[in-house]
């Protein structure tokens, strides 16, 4: 069970079908998940169709909504800011400046390229190119970064199109592998054994003195 703005929810059997992937809405069982429910899903509308069957009840009246380690007033306090943030349209982004973005990644991609075909691959041009192309890497790793954030284009859709060319024939890598681990990220950021990020604790390093707890 979950809480999504104080009416609870049994995704026992949902939860595998969960289009963001399992453990992304598992890690919030048992605690309210009202605040990742917002920032995860553009389409809240068509999402609550789905969660209206899983619907079982809701909080009393004397219950509170948020876990007991947290502070109450920062809570109101956040969903406040980002509801004025929404307000001011801070999150509405510029499709074309994301269209620019991506068009000076490929100039500089053909750009490193046409060096070696052109000069031949002795040392200047070789590291030459290597420069652009590190570049190419480093841009692109952030413009995937937004697309599978699915904050550019308004509809899921063509931010998971783009985001697949992007990380997939740029960089090389899967979209569904980054999604499932960076999603989980942002759901339990820094918390031990759900955050993907720091599962990598103690071969690679440690949070500090103390690692995150698991809530």
């Amino acid at each position: 069970w979950l809480v999504i703005e104080r009416k609870v929810y049994d995704i026992s059997k949902f939860y595998r079908r969960h289009p963001g992937g399992s453990r992304v809405i598992s890690h919030y069982a048992g605690q309210d998940a009202t605040d990742p429910f917002t920032a995860f899903h553009l389409d809240k509308t068509l999402v609550r169709k789905y969660l209206s069957p899983l619907l079982i009840g809701e909080l009393a009246p004397d219950q509170p909504s948020f876990e007991p380690s947290k502070n109450k007033k920062l809570v109101e306090d956040f969903r406040e800011l980002r509801a004025a943030v929404e307000r001011m349209g801070l999150l509405n982004p510029n499709p074309a400046f994301f269209i620019l973005y991506l068009c000076h990644i490929l100039l500089l991609d053909i750009a490193a390229w046409l060096t070696i075909w052109y000069f031949g691959a002795s040392t200047v041009p070789f590291l030459f190119s290597a420069v652009l192309l590190g570049t190419v890497q480093a841009q692109a790793g952030w413009l995937q970064h937004d697309f599978g954030h699915l904050s550019v284009f308004s509809t899921s859709k063509w931010n998971h199109w783009v985001h697949k060319f992007v990380i997939g024939h740029l960089k090389g890598a899967p979209a569904s592998w980054w999604n499932h681990l960076h999603f989980q990220h942002h759901a339990k950021p820094n918390c031990f054994r759900k955050d993907p990020d720091v599962n990598m604790h103690p071969l690679f390093f440690a949070l500090g003195k103390t690692l995150s707890v698991e809530v």
